[in-house]
């Protein structure tokens, strides 16, 4: 398997680390993180933030080298700030992923994903086809050989932004969907506009649970997304996804509103 941006990351940590003859418990206590979660770090099992990096940088004297991996990361379609919770994503065993206003990346079909992206009128077409394959790229965790089970709500309303333009992008978005739904490692559970007002139209927000059992969220804004595993915000999105998840529809009911909402757009 090709090595990740976050794969390289991660082993330059370790390659410099060692190089400096430092144990984790040293290097932790230089960097202010605990020998476990930076073992943690070390090993995947939880992703990495700038922070660390950029005070790891400063205490091994490696001339910047870690952050100028983000910054490589970034040009590659990703935002620095991205792609801790990118790593999170990958290495988890399940994905709780709530939308309010769009269809999730991680099901989004390449035209969708354009039109999306294509929104920020600030971005040059290179850039734009940069974050889309980006974005389809990360998509491969749902068929690799261990897939993460993912769940996925959303809001009824993101099913109805109808403008002629991308009347055939929607349909094919809708039908999309549906397949998707019906892998077994995939449930998209749809809250009906008939539930109004809900706590989840406070914002997204995703958790991802891994191998090990922990949990990282990430709660997304217009210029950035904040990975966490910090208890008290994991508890707070974790109530949360419970209440989305009670008022949306079971599986086999969203996947026929899906259909209804498919006919429709024909």
């Amino acid at each position: 398997m090709e090595e990740s941006s976050a794969d390289l990351i991660r082993s330059q940590l370790r390659r410099l680390r060692t190089a400096a003859g430092l144990s984790q418990e040293e290097f932790g206590k230089l960097v202010h993180y605990s020998p476990s979660m930076v073992s943690a770090v070390e090993t995947g099992s939880r992703p990495y933030d700038r922070q660390l990096l950029a005070r790891a940088d400063e205490v091994l004297r490696s001339g910047g080298l870690l952050v100028a991996l983000l910054r490589i990361a970034e040009r590659e379609g990703q935002p620095s700030w991205f792609l801790p919770w990118l790593d999170a994503e990958r290495l988890a065993s399940q994905l709780r992923i709530f939308q309010p206003t769009l269809i999730p990346a991680l099901l989004q079909t390449e035209g969708y994903a354009r039109a999306v992206i294509r929104c920020d009128d600030l971005l040059s077409d290179e850039e734009v086809d940069k974050r889309v394959a980006a974005r389809m790229d990360r998509q491969a965790i749902l068929t690799r050989p261990d897939p993460p089970q993912l769940i996925a709500v959303i809001d009824e309303a993101v099913l109805h932004r109808r403008e002629e333009r991308f009347h055939a992008l929607m349909v094919h978005q809708v039908e999309h969907l549906i397949a998707s739904a019906e892998r077994p490692n995939v449930s998209i559970h749809v809250i009906p506009l008939s539930v109004g007002l809900h706590i989840g139209l406070s914002g997204p927000f995703s958790l991802a649970r891994g191998a090990e059992g922990g949990w990282v969220a990430s709660q997304e804004a217009q210029l950035t997304a904040r990975p966490t595993d910090g208890e008290s915000d994991v508890a707070t999105l974790l109530a949360r996804w419970e209440t989305v998840r009670n008022d949306a529809l079971s599986r086999q009911q969203s996947i026929e509103l899906l259909k209804e909402v498919a006919k429709s757009w024909i």
